[in-house]
């Protein structure tokens, strides 16, 4: 297995320089599989070290997941079409032209401002969302955007009449054993805080994404809270012929650009890291505001989970997005080399 020496040193100094409190990773060559932990999972209102198998809030890793699988999974089983329109799931949204294809590629051009939207009743803030209009940059632009997931959750619930959180625990969370991983934690003290907030305290044990937050169990875009050694177990069965939550149809697809003109970078709800002559091939990502990525090469099994808590004590805590960018270049660089 390759030892990744670069990656785990750039991890230690990134908490040393003090911009995230620690960090959980683990890296998957195959069968195998290298985890560890470095720093506190608390600063404020007092020092806690971080520990082994703590809750983190993945925020919009919850998209991919979660929200990606059920929906993959229900064009697999014929109750919905990737051309199927917004609008026949969900007809108080008024315009025809967006598909469940630009809502899974970020490229909806769903826009629009709602005053005091984190402060709405779930359903004032459904009812806000659904008045929203499409911009300029339809199918022109990826420009990633919580909505197009709360409405894909929306419409997974059109369909089976089940809440969205509901529908990935039962469809992913479950079948790929991954028990720790949940939407509602019964004990905040398993979990590793998010922000100190001037209006909501320590964030700990519930969701920080505010929109999830009023939204709760109809929420597609964040929520889910997981272990890292869960995570291990749906890279691997992302990376496996037999247990993937991906569909067969579509898991050939899933490293591949499926934007409608096929050139806005995205696969379905994945990031794709650019192809160059360093790294040949394609590999797919996907962070989370809190500070939570995952990495994944499908062509040679291997995969990178990194669990950091950022938004702690303070968000938005901007100068880690590169620190964050720099570490997963190194770890392609190792596992590249070494390879």
């Amino acid at each position: 297995m390759v030892a990744y020496s670069k990656t785990i040193r750039d991890i230690k100094t990134l908490v040393e320089e003090g911009v995230v409190p620690g960090v959980s990773y683990a890296f998957i060559d195959g069968d195998q599989v290298q985890s560890g932990l470095y720093g506190a999972e608390q600063l404020l209102p007092g020092y806690e070290p971080l520990k082994e198998n703590q809750l983190y809030d993945l925020a919009s890793l919850t998209k991919v997941v979660g929200t990606v699988n059920v929906i993959l999974q229900l064009v697999d089983e014929g109750q919905l079409k990737l051309a199927d329109t917004l609008h026949a799931y969900l007809p108080e949204w008024a315009d025809s032209s967006v598909t469940v294809r630009h809502l899974i590629t970020h490229t909806s051009g769903i826009t629009g401002y709602i005053p005091n939207r984190n402060k709405m009743p779930a359903r004032e803030l459904h009812d806000a969302l659904l008045n929203l209009h499409v911009g300029p940059d339809f199918e022109q632009k990826m420009v990633y955007s919580d909505i197009n997931f709360i409405f894909l959750g929306w419409v997974a619930e059109a369909i089976t009449g089940t809440p969205i959180q509901q529908l990935i625990t039962d469809r992913v969370l479950k079948p790929l054993k991954m028990t720790h991983s949940t939407f509602a934690p019964s004990d905040p003290t398993i979990c590793v805080p998010t922000e100190v907030s001037a209006t909501r305290g320590l964030i700990r044990g519930v969701v920080h994404d505010p929109k999830a937050f009023i939204l709760r169990d109809r929420c597609g875009s964040a929520g889910l809270f997981a272990t890292r050694d869960d995570l291990v177990k749906f890279e691997q069965a992302i990376l496996s012929d037999t247990h993937s939550p991906i569909p067969d149809p579509f898991r050939a697809q899933i490293a591949e650009n499926q934007t409608p003109l096929g050139t806005q970078g995205r696969s379905f709800g994945w990031a794709l890291l650019p192809v160059s002559d360093a790294h040949p091939h394609q590999c797919i990502w996907h962070s989370g505001y809190t500070g939570t990525a995952i990495v994944l090469d499908l062509a040679t099994n291997q995969g990178f989970v990194f669990l950091s808590n950022r938004v702690h004590p303070d968000a938005p805590n901007e100068p880690f997005l590169a620190r964050r960018n720099a570490i997963i270049a190194t770890y392609l660089d190792e596992k590249r080399t070494a390879g």
